[in-house]
């Protein structure tokens, strides 16, 4: 089965607001760092990341350009709920769909992964943990830096594009970036790594169209994945 292409939606009606969650995740962190580990699929599935890993050295050796799409997908999966594998959902009012997520791409990558997991190792590997080691895995074959990867995620069964507008905007203000960053722990340093800014005032849409970037903005997006990988954690596990 490919991540979320034939999955049913659930509605969103119900879930707890993201801030909320954001709190529930902060005060537990050491609950939600006990429920991922490296190396988590060592005896249930251990060439699970060497599979990965492949299909996207494959689709690197195709087309390069997809290593920034790649690291972008996963930033704008943890960006919303959480690094829970949402974004992958199909449907119309899926954060797919979402305006700000127009371009986004690499779930082919994903599925191809997914698809070669399947025969290997049934049911046992996460597409959210495929696409967290996809994102590295494609930093890494950029001549960028590599790091581990802690693994166990659960899939999030909802997906709403309405939520998606937490995701930073070109036609955001400064203040309006620096409150949506600030929401997820990052600070001023991190928004400028993470966007360029337009003379304009107005910040620009986050740069991915580089693979030199990606190498400069490795280090800032773990700090994302960090203060936002218990949400997932939270609400699904």
């Amino acid at each position: 089965m490919l991540c979320f292409t034939s999955m049913k939606m659930v509605s969103s009606l119900g879930l707890v607001p993201l801030m909320i969650a954001l709190v529930a995740s902060w005060s537990s962190t050491a609950v939600v760092h006990g429920q991922l580990k490296n190396g988590f699929y060592s005896s249930s599935c251990p060439k699970a990341e060497a599979i990965v890993r492949s299909a996207v050295e494959s689709a690197f050796k195709d087309d390069p350009s997809i290593a920034p799409g790649l690291l972008r997908l996963h930033f704008h999966d943890c960006f919303v709920q959480g690094c829970d594998g949402s974004v992958l959902i199909s449907g119309s009012n899926a954060e797919r769909s979402a305006p700000q997520n127009l371009g986004i791409r690499g779930f082919e990558v994903i599925d191809a992964a997914k698809a070669q997991l399947e025969a290997s190792c049934p049911g046992v590997v996460s597409c959210a943990d495929i696409l967290a080691l996809a994102a590295r895995d494609s930093v890494d074959l950029s001549n960028g830096p590599s790091w581990a990867v802690p693994t166990g995620r659960r899939d999030g069964r909802v997906s709403s594009a309405s939520q998606a507008a937490v995701l930073p905007s070109p036609l955001d203000s400064i203040a309006a970036q620096r409150q949506k960053f600030a929401a997820k722990g990052l600070d001023d340093h991190d928004l400028v790594t993470l966007a360029g800014n337009f003379p304009s005032t107005k910040i620009s849409s986050v740069f991915w169209t580089s693979v030199t970037f990606c190498v400069q903005l490795a280090a800032t997006f773990t700090k994302l994945v960090d203060k936002t990988e218990g949400i997932s954690s939270k609400l699904y596990i």
